[in-house]
């Protein structure tokens, strides 16, 4: 959700003034920006057998509709995984949930972005959110989705409708580390991971990446800047799954946001610059799609046309 909207409705406040069926994508080369062919159905067998896929969903107030579209194109993506052919066999796959907030202190500057100030002071704000912790809902019995779970497209569309009361503040990149990393050592996400597995990671957010780990800081500006050395750089969460998985062609990632400011169906969309880089840095088994279509069939043909070329290309284990 847009910081600087955020200002808007304090002032607005203040003054008393009361917001097809085909599925197409690419041909699974990494770091482009989406459009290509149609699904290719099951071919040759693939290096890898199993899938570990991780999806970060934006929570925040503006969310509502995309959440829905995830749900209902949902069904498709999941088909072309059953019949997905890994390794001589059926991929194994398993999908976990989590979203783009975690609990942050921080003051937000009425001023920002505005050539005038306002009449209003600093706002103190304080928002909860799930710090990387998979959700268990809708009926699951682990923290995760199986491809053996009866019910796998129904189970995922129920738990992906996540809200939109998480913070304003989208972290997806460090709460991706938090729910492979920190949840995993404390025990709250254990048992998601397989170290033979591809893991697959899908960023769903209309704002840029805002990571950062420090509390109680000033949000003066509606951008969260690349160069602002308070955030977190995308080479940061790079680093972390490279060490993680043991090598880059370990891992691959889709992320479907805002290749610039734009508006959709969905509502209004900022410019993701930070998550852009993320998927420029990370290089083939990366693609960036636009949440700005207004449908997101073809970012999730994107995602698994993606996630195909990084599985018959999986690095092997050291």
């Amino acid at each position: 959700m847009n910081r600087f909207c955020i200002a808007c409705a304090l002032l607005l406040a203040a003054c008393g003034v009361s917001k097809d069926d085909g599925f197409t994508g690419n041909d699974g080369g990494g770091g482009g920006d989406g459009g290509g062919g149609e699904f290719a159905d099951a071919g040759e067998p693939e290096v890898c057998s199993k899938m570990d896929i991780l999806f970060v969903i934006d929570d925040s107030g503006s969310m509502s509709e995309e959440q829905s579209n995830l749900g209902q194109n949902f069904p498709r993506f999941i088909s072309v995984l059953d019949n997905f052919m890994a390794d001589g066999g059926l991929l194994d796959y398993r999908i976990a949930i989590t979203t783009t907030g975690r609990d942050v202190d921080y003051t937000l500057d009425p001023n920002m972005g505005l050539p005038f100030p306002l009449p209003i002071p600093p706002i103190p704000m304080s928002e909860d959110g799930d710090n990387g912790v998979m959700r268990k809902e809708c009926g699951m019995t682990e923290r995760w989705i199986d491809r053996t779970d009866s019910n796998v497209s129904s189970t995922f569309s129920c738990v992906a409708d996540v809200g939109i009361g998480g913070p304003t503040l989208e972290m997806p990149l460090y709460t991706t580390q938090l729910a492979l990393g920190d949840r995993m050592n404390d025990g709250t996400n254990s048992g998601f991971l397989r170290e033979d597995s591809l893991l697959a990671v899908v960023i769903l957010t209309d704002e840029d990446d805002c990571s950062r780990t420090d509390n109680g800081f000033t949000i003066v500006s509606d951008r969260c800047g690349s160069s602002n050395p308070d955030f977190l750089p995308p080479s940061n969460t790079i680093d972390f799954l490279d060490s993680l998985t043991g090598a880059r062609g370990r891992w691959a990632t889709a992320v479907i946001a805002g290749p610039s400011s734009c508006t959709s169906s969905f509502g209004d969309a900022s410019h993701a610059e930070n998550l852009q880089q993320f998927v420029a840095e990370t290089g083939e088994n990366a693609v960036f799609s636009s949440i700005c279509d207004g449908d997101l069939t073809t970012a999730l043909a994107d995602a698994v046309g993606t996630f195909d070329a990084a599985c018959r290309g999986l690095d092997p284990i050291d």
